[in-house]
């Protein structure tokens, strides 16, 4: 697709300051597992926390195409980074743009579209990840709150984020009708945060245990109607897994280009590998393999964009991005040799980020899923026709 004279201004923004504040500072964070939080103060200064907000509640109302540029240039130069950028705007800003109330949006959406409350979402339980009807947390009414009590799990953010949508069951009988969603704060009585996971890689961004015992949560804080949690849950899916598949490219693209420039410079039997015809095969698969990823992803947010059905089209950049990122940092890897395996080049840690984007927002199994369901469900109807 072509891009506006808009959507090249977002990019060269989030590029510009991508590479000139996150990426000289992701190997220290990744190492220290120190949380950005005042590159995403400034992200929020810059309207990158609320790219999906409309205007009256302090956003920047971008389409989504611009997103996935934005979200691209920040995984380029951070990939723990851009992971808090996707599930904040994504799933967060989108599940109380379209569920809260005027009253909540004020409250939470407003602050949260400036960065000053970055906002995480908790589906997932010990026992409960693609399938979130298993789920055990339940949230019980008693007079103006809500008893809230279980173990979520692999949170983004759980250490460090404001608030949470929580996910738990009002009616543990009516399976996946029976999940509500909340807004929860850090400071409600009952809430404590687990331990925090060390991670293979996206070590920057914070991954904990949500614990809640008797946690007593405002009546005014559910968020839609009881019952109305797996919408909610489900109506941020192709925002989410838009946001990944971006995050995937950008992480990708990364690889490549320091590949590509390490070949140039490394000298061996007298002359740069690059012009190995081997090595130049591989570094023709991998800018395909990049290019392809680019395609599907500019395709879903087109998509979302026109306001079209694109859930098999956002499945589908998931899938391949998720995927891609992983073959394009390990052959970078391959192409810098023993180097590639140390932590004084950064394909090291390209690759340890990529291992989770095949899990997280979806795993690749459950993209395939979607995608066929689309794909034979379609047929279906084509042939009753």
């Amino acid at each position: 697709m072509e891009l506006t004279r808009e959507h090249l201004m977002i990019q060269k923004m989030a590029r510009e300051f991508a590479r000139k504040d996150l990426a000289p500072l992701a190997a220290e964070r990744d190492q220290k597992h120190e949380y950005p939080a005042e590159s995403l103060r400034q992200m929020g200064e810059l309207g990158l926390l609320g790219m999906l907000v409309p205007e009256e509640y302090g956003g920047e109302h971008m389409d989504t195409v611009s997103y996935a540029l934005a979200m691209a240039e920040v995984a380029y130069a951070c990939a723990s980074t851009a992971v808090i950028m996707s599930v904040h705007n994504s799933i967060c800003c989108g599940s109380l743009l379209r569920f809260g109330t005027p009253e909540q949006k004020e409250r939470y959406l407003v602050p949260m579209a400036k960065g000053k409350i970055i906002c995480s979402f908790a589906l997932s339980e010990p026992e409960a990840g693609s399938d979130p009807a298993s789920m055990e947390a339940t949230a019980e009414k008693q007079g103006d709150y809500y008893i809230l009590n279980g173990t979520k799990r692999w949170i983004t953010g759980g250490a460090t984020s404001g608030l949470f949508i929580v996910l738990a069951k009002t009616d543990p009988d009516a399976g996946h009708r029976g999940i509500s969603a909340f807004l929860v704060t850090r400071d409600m009585e009952g809430f404590e945060t687990g331990r925090l996971e060390d991670k293979m890689g996206q070590c920057a961004s914070d991954t904990t245990d949500l614990l809640f015992s008797n946690c007593k949560v405002p009546a005014d804080h559910l968020l839609g109607k009881e019952g109305d949690g797996f919408v909610v849950a489900m109506s941020g899916l192709d925002d989410g897994r838009i946001g990944i598949a971006a995050l995937s490219l950008g992480l990708g693209q990364a690889a490549l280009d320091h590949a590509v420039d390490y070949a140039k410079k490394r000298v061996q039997f007298g002359r740069p590998i690059a012009d190995n015809q081997g090595l130049r095969w591989m570094i023709a698969d991998m800018a395909t393999d990049v290019e392809a990823a680019r395609l599907l992803v500019l395709n879903a947010a087109a998509k979302k964009d026109r306001k079209e059905a694109c859930s098999k089209e956002a499945s589908m950049a998931k899938l391949h991005a998720s995927e891609m990122a992983n073959r394009v940092t390990g052959q970078a890897i391959q192409i810098y040799g023993g180097y590639g395996y140390t932590r004084e080049f950064p394909v090291e840690r390209f690759y340890r980020d990529a291992r989770v984007l095949t899990i997280y927002e979806g795993t690749t199994q459950i993209q395939k899923i979607v995608i066929a369901n689309h794909v034979i469900g379609d047929r279906k109807k084509k042939k009753k026709k």
